[in-house]
């Protein structure tokens, strides 16, 4: 007996290199059912960017009509599971990878937007840079948005002129990215 085989059966098939462990075959399913669960999760309007053949969508349409009962909703994405492993995935995680993007795009826009507001709120030199930034804001509206916000947060209103200066410095910034 040489070294390779085994004392109790038959060493042939550790030799093929198209063999799978069972394991490996169970991370794949898993990992389909886990991009079913995705497509589950988006819109109808977001779903229609994602090339889906007619068998997902009505799938995908069952399961949005089983949102409220959870274990029939969870054997259903098990079943967009099995559905999804006669299929290409590959243009479907394309399609929802660029999703992803956009969504961490817009997040890191609005919270640069953020940023700005409380910078805008916390020093009074903050107003001078951006301005310097962004020339094209109404720069007395702004000033004016300013006090109001620092006045309600001194006397606990609701803050109205916080969520104002939101709004007129968003597209601002927003088209100074985009220039």
């Amino acid at each position: 007996m040489t070294e390779t085989e085994f004392k109790y059966g038959d060493s042939k098939w550790l030799e093929q290199p198209d063999h799978i462990s069972k394991s490996q075959i169970k991370r794949e399913m898993h990992a389909l059912q886990t991009l079913g669960e995705e497509l589950v999760a988006l819109s109808p309007a977001a779903r229609a960017k994602v090339p889906l053949d007619e068998e997902l969508l009505d799938a995908l349409a069952l399961a949005d009509k089983l949102a409220k009962k959870r274990e029939a909703l969870r054997r259903h994405i098990q079943f967009i599971g099995r559905l999804m492993r006669t299929r290409d995935v590959e243009q479907i995680e394309q399609a929802l990878a660029v999703m992803r993007n956009t969504k961490q795009a817009a997040d890191k826009q609005f919270h640069k937007v953020e940023k700005w507001r409380d910078k805008l709120l916390a020093n009074d030199d903050a107003l001078t840079e951006f301005v310097a930034a962004y020339p094209a804001i109404d720069v007395q509206q702004l000033r004016l948005l300013i006090r109001q916000a620092k006045k309600e947060r001194e006397k606990e209103q609701p803050p109205k002129a916080f969520r104002e200066l939101f709004q007129l410095i968003r597209p601002v910034i927003m088209d100074g990215e985009n220039s």
